[in-house]
């Protein structure tokens, strides 16, 4: 599971989690069994999944993309926050992750709301952007291949609606933004110096479009609020 920052106070962090986190029994079922992934660490923790789901709620959206799934975590807070009409669109390459995500989003009632997409998540994008569908999705969760997120954004944008809202995981990488030969033990093994570089070049990109407002969090392991103009 990603670490943040706030980790380094771990009573702090006990307290926020006590005071502030719902989290029901088949969130914490579906965190539990991805703990026991090799892949844990690309789970999000619960707290940013209540996090999406009130984002979701705050923004009334009503059509969504997930630019990574995984085992369907963040897809299940986001999906239930959703209207009754709504829809997320899953972008995912592994049959194998999502085959967990399915399960869970049956066991929620909400797999009615989600279109899952498995394809390389860029060839989907681009295929929504030819179907011409720029300028529909009220928001946007990327968490995807580090190396793309430059690309991701231009599509993103392309898709996201005038005040829609694009949220933006990792965006700190471990720290290893500040210090790119800085290394923790709980970074990933496959996070690559051309990673940190492309992240850290998208951080500087967002800084300075004008086309977007932007709100940097240090949540878990950094998110970034990017709301189109």
């Amino acid at each position: 599971m990603e670490k943040g920052l706030l980790d380094q106070y771990a009573d702090v962090k006990q307290y926020v989690l006590k005071h502030s986190l719902r989290q029901d029994a088949l969130l914490k079922e579906l965190e539990e069994l991805t703990q026991n992934m090799p892949e844990k660490s690309m789970q999000i923790p619960p707290e940013q999944g209540q996090f999406l789901a009130m984002l979701i709620q705050l923004t009334h959206a009503k059509k969504v993309v997930e630019i990574g799934v995984f085992t369907g975590y963040s897809s299940l807070c986001m999906a239930r926050s959703l209207p009754e009409d709504g829809q997320l669109i899953g972008l995912d390459i592994s049959e194998e992750w999502t085959d967990i995500a399915r399960s869970f989003w049956e066991r929620a009632g909400v797999s009615n709301k989600i279109d899952l997409r498995i394809a390389p998540a860029m060839d989907s994008l681009n295929r929504m952007i030819a179907n011409e569908e720029q300028e529909t999705v009220d928001l946007i969760f990327l968490d995807a291949d580090k190396e793309q997120y430059v690309t991701y954004y231009e599509r993103c944008l392309s898709l996201l609606k005038p005040g829609g809202l694009l949220v933006i995981d990792n965006i700190l990488l471990f720290g290893s933004v500040v210090k790119h030969d800085r290394l923790e033990k709980d970074m990933p093994s496959k996070l690559s110096a051309a990673s940190i570089v492309e992240v850290d070049t998208l951080n500087k990109k967002i800084l300075n479009d004008d086309r977007v407002d932007l709100s940097m969090l240090t949540m878990a392991d950094g998110i970034s609020l990017v709301r189109k103009r």
